[in-house]
């Protein structure tokens, strides 16, 4: 990784398991921007920003399906992430974000209490992080939904649909209009998306080979690349840390 990005991530507690997959944090320390591009992890990302030209943002990020446009860690910047599991989408924020596939916005400078002082230290953000988002559980998580997405992040979406829904007992329908409606996606999609972040862990460790649920090495490289861009040679290599979520992979 960049000799001056700073990298560090935490797993929630138990009880936020089934909708946090972490917090993170990133520092650019130099001087400079840092060029960068992004890869679809399967995630929902709540991001606090502090820049020298702006100095509090807080964005949402929705899912993405393929490689973003290359973006720009600014100089001297600080980025605190919640990267939220899909159930997160219903019971923490309430609402739809099929809007937001391959997209994000900026939210109010307040949303969630959060503000800039929140920045300075990143366990304290983790606490009132989890404060606050064990406060906007206000249901209980459907059993339906529950064992549909544990078998999801379980197998790393390696079953058929047909599968998934036979064990969830939770029709294939209703799966797919449940998906469509609060994430903009299909099940089928979403499971891609999350074979490519498994074969993204191997592929940081240089194993060019398919290990996630693919017919071949053919087919292996031909889903990579469609949402990568790029080809699991070209991801290992990762010139000049442009991907940043491999980097962050290799540096754990």
């Amino acid at each position: 990784m960049y000799e001056n990005l700073e990298y560090k991530s935490v797993e929630p507690n138990k009880s936020l398991s089934d909708f946090v997959d972490r917090f993170w944090c990133m520092k650019n320390k130099s001087d400079r921007a840092l060029e960068t591009i992004g890869l679809p992890d399967g995630r929902i990302d709540l991001s606090l920003i502090q820049t020298n030209e702006k100095p509090f943002e807080i964005r949402l990020l929705g899912l993405g399906t393929q490689q973003y446009e290359k973006g720009i860690i600014p100089a001297n910047s600080r980025t605190f992430v919640i990267s939220f599991k899909l159930p997160a989408v219903e019971y923490v924020f309430h609402e739809s974000i099929a809007t937001l596939l391959n997209s994000g916005k900026i939210l109010e400078n307040d949303f969630w209490n959060f503000n800039k002082n929140d920045l300075e230290n990143f366990e304290l953000f983790c606490e009132k992080a989890s404060l606050k988002i064990q406060s906007l559980l206000t249901k209980e998580i459907d059993n339906r939904k529950q064992k549909l997405f544990k078998l999801i992040y379980k197998t790393n979406g390696a079953l058929t649909v047909k599968a998934f829904s036979e064990q969830s007992n939770w029709s294939s329908r209703q799966i797919n209009r449940y998906f469509q409606q609060y994430f903009g996606i299909s099940l089928k999609e979403y499971c891609s998306i999350l074979r490519f972040r498994a074969s993204l862990e191997h592929i940081a460790k240089g194993k060019l080979f398919p290990e996630e649920n693919f017919s071949d090495q053919t087919h292996f490289i031909k889903e990579i690349k469609k949402i990568s861009g790029s080809l699991p040679k070209e991801l290992f290599q990762n010139k000049n840390d442009r991907f940043i979520l491999l980097s962050a992979l290799s540096s754990q």
